[in-house]
């Protein structure tokens, strides 16, 4: 139902913040704080852009999220698909570029 202003004024919508949760610590985070992992017909690749295609997984910037997620098997469940070792290691090892300290 919508209301009726009074004269003058103006009323703006509120812009929403997408959220999403991060496979490590199973936090609710907004988006633009989460990295995306992407993985599209067989290839997983990390997408900080957020666009790619194929079904996606978010991970904190944080070391601890990240072994949490590696030890859960969180990017597999998650892509459902298997990611080889190598991959792992190698999404790990650009995830660690966007690394943030953790206190």
């Amino acid at each position: 139902m919508k209301r009726r202003l009074k004269m003058g004024a103006i009323r703006l919508k509120d812009k929403k913040i997408p959220m999403r949760r991060c496979a490590g610590c199973m936090e609710s985070k907004p988006k633009s704080q989460l990295i995306r992992i992407a993985g599209y017909e067989g290839r997983v690749t990390l997408d900080p852009t957020g666009k790619a295609k194929g079904r996606g997984v978010y991970l904190c910037p944080d070391r601890d999220c990240m072994e949490k997620a590696k030890k859960k098997r969180a990017l597999q469940r998650s892509l459902g698909m298997e990611v080889s070792g190598e991959d792992m290691e190698r999404i790990f090892q650009e995830l660690s570029e966007y690394e943030t300290k953790s206190d």
